[in-house]
């Protein structure tokens, strides 16, 4: 009995097929003809890359586990020390304050919640100005982006921040 992987990856096949058997039909001295013919291709090599994917379970053309490089951003996350420690900031700013900042292991696990739903770009920008207190200019000059491209991507990190809140 087959599954809806095995299904699909049929469905492809016999359609790359199908698409094979048209390319071949195709008048080469017609012009308008030749223009189908580009698109023919570009179906027959998107399925190609589709059904590599499906067969093999690893993205085409990747090497060495390149295509799992996520997996470990997410896995730092559990361990939260990427979070520069602002008690002795704190202590700096002033004395009166002698309240021991920590979180707890549920706190973590939501603060790595949060990050990991940031993009990569939202991530960075998000922790060099709220943690390392840089300015957006200075961020788009350190990651080489716009100001405006820094500023999307903070207020975009803030209305997911915002979101998990109002959720809770």
């Amino acid at each position: 009995m087959l599954n809806w992987a095995d299904e699909l990856i049929q469905e492809y096949t016999v359609g790359r097929q199908d698409l094979k058997r048209r390319a071949d039909q195709v008048d080469r001295d017609n012009p308008v003809e030749m223009q189908d013919l580009k698109q023919i291709n570009s179906m027959i090599e998107s399925m190609s890359f589709s059904l590599e994917w499906m067969t093999t379970g690893r993205q085409p053309g990747t090497y060495r586990g390149v295509d799992e490089k996520a997996v470990y951003q997410r896995r730092s996350y559990e361990n939260i020390d990427l979070i520069p420690d602002i008690e002795m900031q704190l202590r700096e700013e002033s004395d009166i304050n002698k309240k021991h900042l920590f979180m707890t292991r549920e706190e973590k696990v939501i603060m790595a919640d949060i990050l990991a739903s940031f993009s990569l770009r939202e991530r960075q920008c998000y922790i060099l100005h709220v943690a390392q207190g840089m300015s957006w200019s200075k961020i788009a000059d350190e990651l080489g982006v716009s100001k405006s491209m820094v500023q999307q991507s903070i207020n975009r990190a803030r209305k997911k921040i915002k979101s998990r809140i109002d959720a809770a």
